[in-house]
Order: structure tokens, then C-alpha cells, then sequence
């Protein structure tokens, strides 16, 4: 009776290992298109992946309380300022709860490229948000170019640079 229940217990500790690895959508891969989504901005609009196709996507889900998001906003703003005209596009949606909608408001303002709620945004495809800050790169035709969940967390002037100019230089 003890030799049958090892097994068993081998299982579940093998299953609860398994449990707290970060969950990935199967179908977010580098390369290929990204799963449909929608945003849902602090002005109020739902913008979604097809209305995005022909520019390039920054999409960076940080919460006010991440020191690191904070302190990548700036990078954000300074590369958004430099490339919007060749039609980048830069979002900042606060996975923050409804009740640091103000202090999200407040932040935002500070910045000229979109802001938008991660509760009321359908983001699914992009997996389980198991880290911020997050940022994903969507090239002109919607294919996954950096995916935010895997790497190095952060993003920087030099990495936005490398990882998104080339694809503003695509038409």
C-alpha cells in the first residue's frame, strides 16, 4: 500500500511545480501574427489589432505602484516623440486596480503617447500577466516582433531602438 501511493505523490508535486510556471497563450509566438486584442483608452476608445494594422505597436502594461515601469516611461516618451510621425504607436495600459484610475490619470498626463485600462482591454491572447512591466512590439502587418513576457523585463532607449526601429523602417 506505501509503494502505490508514491507514485501519486511524485504526481503532485510534479503537477504543483508545473502550477506556478508563468502560463503562455499557445498561440503568442515571435514571428507570427498576434492573437486578436483590443484597448481601451483613458479617452474612452476601443482600438483594436485591426484598426492598428499598418503601424507599428509598443504595447507596455505597467501599474503605478512598479518602480521599473516608472522608470522606463521616460525611454517611452523620448522614442515615441522621435518616431511617431513614421507611424509608431505607443500604449500604456495600467493593469492597476479601478481605484488608482486617478493616479493613472495623473502619470499619463506627463506623456504625449496613449494610455489605456488593462481591465477594460481585451488582452487575453497575450497570456497570463505574471510580471511587469511587459512589452510586446507588433510590426505593420501584426506579427509579433518582441514578446514581453519572456527576457529582460525592462526597455530602454537602446533597446527600442534595436527591437522597433527596424520594423518603422518597413512599408
Amino acid at each position: 500500500m506505501q509503494i502505490a501511493k508514491r507514485p501519486l505523490l511524485l504526481l503532485a508535486a510534479l503537477l504543483g511545480m508545473l502550477s506556478v510556471l508563468p502560463a503562455r497563450a499557445a498561440t503568442l509566438e515571435v514571428g507570427q501574427p498576434v492573437p486578436s486584442f483590443s484597448l481601451h483608452t483613458l479617452q474612452g476608445q476601443q482600438i483594436t489589432a485591426e484598426q492598428l494594422r499598418g503601424q507599428v505597436v509598443v504595447i507596455n502594461l505597467w501599474a503605478t505602484w512598479c518602480s521599473y515601469c516608472r522608470e522606463e516611461m521616460p525611454a517611452l516618451q523620448s522614442y515615441y516623440q522621435r518616431h511617431h510621425q513614421q507611424g509608431l504607436q505607443v500604449f500604456a495600459v495600467s493593469m492597476d486596480e479601478a481605484s488608482e484610475d486617478r493616479a493613472v490619470r495623473d502619470i499619463m498626463q506627463q506623456f504625449a503617447y496613449t494610455g489605456a485600462i488593462g481591465r477594460d482591454s481585451k488582452l487575453s491572447g497575450f497570456g497570463r500577466i505574471w510580471r511587469l512591466p511587459m512589452t510586446f512590439v507588433i510590426d505593420r502587418k501584426g506579427i509579433l516582433r518582441r514578446d514581453g513576457s519572456v527576457g529582460s523585463p525592462t526597455v530602454d532607449a537602446k533597446q527600442l531602438e534595436a527591437e522597433v526601429t527596424p520594423w518603422l523602417a518597413e512599408h
